[in-house]
C-alpha cells in the first residue's frame, strides 16, 4: 500500500518555496493567502500549467504540449484531463470560500482534435455553483483557437478537514 505524502509534502516546503510556485503558475498576488499553504499542487507544476484568469465563474490557464505528450507525439489525453479537472476545481474552490473545500466526483472528457506542439488553453466556465455541487465545463485549445477538447467536471463542496 502506498502512503498518501500529501500533508507531509505541504509540512516541508518552506513559505518562499511556496510563494515561488505560485508566482511562477501566475496566481494574482490577491489570491496567495488563500493558496499559500498549499501551492498549486505538484502535477500542476510539472505539467507547466500557468494561469491567466481566476475566478469562480471563468478560470483560464495554459499548458506546453512539450513535455506532455503521449508517445506517438501528440499531446497525451491525460494532459488535457489534468488541465480541465485543475481549472475545474480551483475554481470549485474559490466558489468554496475558506472554511469549505471542493472535492472532484466526476469528470469526462471528448477529445476533438491533437495537437503536437505549442500552448493549449484551457477555459472553464461555471455551468453550475451550488451550496454542495460545482459543475464545470472546460475547453482546451491550440493557438489557432481550434477545439480539441472538451471536459466537464463536478466537484462536492464540503467542510474544511482540520
Amino acid at each position: 500500500m502506498t502512503q498518501n505524502r500529501i500533508r507531509s509534502d505541504v509540512d516541508q516546503a518552506s513559505s518562499e518555496e511556496r510563494l515561488a510556485e505560485l508566482v511562477a503558475a501566475g496566481v494574482p498576488p490577491e489570491m496567495h493567502h488563500w493558496l499559500g499553504r498549499y501551492g498549486v499542487g505538484a502535477l500542476t507544476v510539472k505539467m507547466g500549467i500557468v494561469f491567466l484568469e481566476m475566478s469562480a465563474e471563468r478560470m483560464v490557464a495554459t499548458m506546453p504540449v512539450e513535455g506532455n505528450q503521449q508517445v506517438a507525439g501528440i499531446l497525451h489525453g491525460g494532459a488535457h484531463v489534468v488541465l480541465a479537472e485543475t481549472l475545474g476545481s480551483f475554481a470549485a474552490g474559490l466558489h468554496a470560500g475558506p472554511q469549505r473545500q471542493a472535492v472532484g466526483i466526476e469528470v469526462n472528457a471528448t477529445h476533438h482534435r491533437s495537437t503536437d506542439s505549442g500552448l493549449v488553453t484551457g477555459t472553464a466556465t461555471a455551468i453550475h455553483l451550488g451550496r454542495t455541487l460545482t459543475t464545470h465545463e472546460v475547453v482546451m485549445t491550440d493557438e489557432k483557437g481550434r477545439r480539441l477538447s472538451t471536459a466537464r467536471i463536478t466537484n462536492m463542496i464540503r467542510d474544511a478537514r482540520g
